[in-house]
């Protein structure tokens, strides 16, 4: 079922990077989530893409920052049970490495960085609200490798009390982003996001944006299906006639009729 602008929940990609775009509230959220203080942030731009070569996958980053110190926080929302979300954390990693480094820089230019995933669900079903991640020697874990990555999962669906009542507070918010949850919230950080929340929702600008951006996403997947069945007539051109492949692909005659022409 396809939602509304508002009917998101801060949960949704498109909510949470409007919201997490604005710097003040991104801003606290890493102070409070870290317990640091950061003097300023500055957004390169609202969901970077980092494309490093004509063949590799690319990543599209939700929220990507950095501080005063060029240390660069990466945030990212995930829904749906991610298998392979380790292996995800580690592809985001080298990207990010990569694009601050270029072919003969000296190592030094490698920011320190910490990579933030809010998952929907416990990768690791232990009941934790915060798993973190640092490189440590498996033989004696005094010792840190000391190479300023740093990467945290974040789990809306924790029951240990292993975070602060107002992160708490936020992780709840995430999948229930209306009124009552803000209501109840007695930190700021959830009621500052809500208040930014009713902004973007009200903003009709945003929902055209957020149509357009639907609309946009159903043609890629209907690109998507197309392609897949003009695949598969390709293959089937050397076996079957025109219309029995018509038949099993989905596609019109004349389709099939221009693959074949194309040999």
């Amino acid at each position: 079922m396809i939602k509304t602008l508002k009917e998101l929940n801060l949960e949704d990609d498109y909510l949470f990077a409007k919201v997490m775009s604005d710097k003040e509230i991104c801003k606290e959220f890493l102070e409070k989530l870290l317990d640091i203080e950061i003097e300023r942030i500055e957004m390169p731009e609202n969901q970077k893409t980092i494309d490093l070569l004509l063949e590799s996958k690319g990543i599209r980053l939700d929220i990507y920052v950095k501080d005063e110190n060029d240390t660069i926080y990466n945030v990212e929302m995930q829904r749906g049970k991610h298998r392979n979300l380790p292996k995800r954390l580690r592809y985001y990693q080298g990207n990010i490495d990569l694009d601050l480094i270029g072919k003969g820089d000296d190592y030094r230019k490698l920011s320190k960085s910490y990579i933030i995933f809010i998952c929907t669900f416990d990768l690791f079903n232990k009941g934790r609200h915060r798993y973190t991640f640092e490189t440590v020697c498996k033989e004696d874990n005094s010792i840190k490798l000391e190479d300023d990555t740093n990467k945290i999962i974040l789990n809306t669906r924790g029951i240990i009390k292993d975070l602060s009542e107002e992160l708490i507070e936020f992780l709840d918010y995430v999948e229930h982003s209306d009124d009552n949850v803000a209501e109840k919230a007695k930190g700021t950080l959830v009621k500052k996001i809500h208040k930014k929340v009713i902004e973007v929702k009200s903003d009709i600008s945003m929902e055209v944006e957020f149509m357009t951006l639907l609309e946009r996403d159903r043609e890629k997947i209907e690109e998507g299906k197309l392609e897949e069945k003009l695949e598969i007539a390709r293959n089937l051109l050397d076996v079957l006639d025109d219309e029995t492949i018509a038949r099993k692909t989905g596609l019109s005659i004349e389709e099939v009729k221009k693959l074949r022409e194309k040999i």
